[in-house]
């Protein structure tokens, strides 16, 4: 179950008309955060994330399930089954759920570390063209505002500076 304050920020994310995934990131977070504070590991940052997202849908957003010929059937039918439950909820058994935690925390913490999560969302950039890429940084611009532009600005420089040198 999430945790009541992800829960109020999901929905607040909602009332704020922000994306369905938008809204499912809290979920990704609390579950990084689990790991991290070694509540239980995964075995890969895709796990951790599949997980969050797992979450978001059963909580009731309306994230659909990935596209056919993007992910595998099996994660595809989960997905579909998890946003169902959202729909109609019920107690999940707790002998499945203290096998599924027995499971977990026999994983590492490592799936949620910065540098993990770093290579994750990079290799997921790579997959996306360059003009998807563009767009969503020029969109990412026009709601950012002066302030968080300006230390984007910065960060970038920096970066670059780190690369040529």
């Amino acid at each position: 179950m999430p945790e009541q304050a992800t829960l109020k920020r999901a929905r607040a994310a909602k009332r704020t008309g922000r994306a369905p995934s938008t809204q499912a990131g809290e979920f990704v977070r609390e579950e990084m955060d689990h790991i991290r504070e070694g509540k239980h590991g995964a075995r890969s940052t895709k796990q951790a994330i599949a997980i969050g997202l797992s979450k978001a849908r059963k909580a009731g957003v309306k994230l659909p399930a990935p596209k056919k010929g993007t992910t595998s059937e099996r994660t595809r039918r989960a997905a579909t089954r998890d946003l169902k439950e959202g729909r109609h909820p019920h107690k999940t058994s707790p002998a499945r759920s203290r096998a599924m935690l027995k499971a977990l925390k026999r994983e590492g913490h490592a799936a949620a570390s910065k540098t993990a999560l770093a290579r994750q969302a990079r290799s997921s950039a790579r997959k996306r063209s360059a003009s998807s890429r563009r767009a969503s940084a020029r969109q990412a611009v026009r709601t950012k505002g002066p302030a968080l532009r300006r230390s984007a600005a910065r960060k970038a420089a920096a970066t670059r500076r780190r690369r040529s040198a």
